[in-house]
């Protein structure tokens, strides 16, 4: 069967956005095994290897990084991959490879329980994209995957922070879907005697 839209009625005021289809054939039914319209291309996670993060991808995370942030943090890497593959019973954080090696990363956890809550919460780290790869769906592969990996777990929120001045992320965020919590997050400066 094929099908138009047509208005309810169009003696009528309509409904904004509310149209029914009108019969234009004998045919009983409609034919839903027709190939989808070719209006959406394949997931980013489907066209880029997202894999689970490993002891070697060290060193080609803290070159990602420091072509983003232009500093060194090889400490931090070295503990979050520590705390990713030894210390968490559950691991989430993967890795993007494009051209034989590692172009982005994202590295997350699962907490069964924090602040008062007891339901388990993914909380996510950190995410890199090698600036060579920008805007080719490496950030978004792998948010997907790790999404998609959180649903197997029955983890219902993923939850991270970020510096209100990190324009580009906030706009990657909020791309993905994140939306501000409803929580507030507070600091104190710990001042040292002396």
């Amino acid at each position: 069967m094929v099908a138009r839209t047509k208005p309810i009625n169009p003696t009528k005021p309509k409904s904004p956005g509310v149209t029914i289809p009108e019969r234009v054939s004998d045919t009983a039914e409609i034919n839903y095994g027709n190939p989808a319209p070719p209006d959406f291309g394949p997931l980013a996670r489907d066209r880029i290897l997202v894999r689970t993060m490993r002891e070697g991808d060290l060193r080609a995370l803290v070159a990602i990084d420091r072509r983003i942030t232009g500093r060194d943090r090889s400490a931090y890497f070295e503990r979050k991959l520590d705390e990713a593959l030894h210390a968490s019973d559950v691991r989430v954080s993967l890795v993007a490879e494009r051209d034989g090696g590692p172009v982005g990363f994202i590295m997350a956890r699962v907490d069964y329980g924090e602040f008062g809550r007891v339901e388990p919460t993914a909380v996510l780290d950190t995410i890199g994209v090698d600036p060579a790869y920008r805007d080719s769906g490496i950030g978004r592969a792998l948010l997907s995957q790790l999404l998609i990996n959180l649903m197997t777990l029955r983890v219902e929120y993923i939850r991270t922070e970020l510096d209100w001045r990190q324009r580009d992320l906030l706009a990657f965020l909020d791309h993905c879907g994140f939306l501000p919590a409803q929580q507030l997050c507070f600091e104190h400066v710990v001042e040292n005697p002396g």
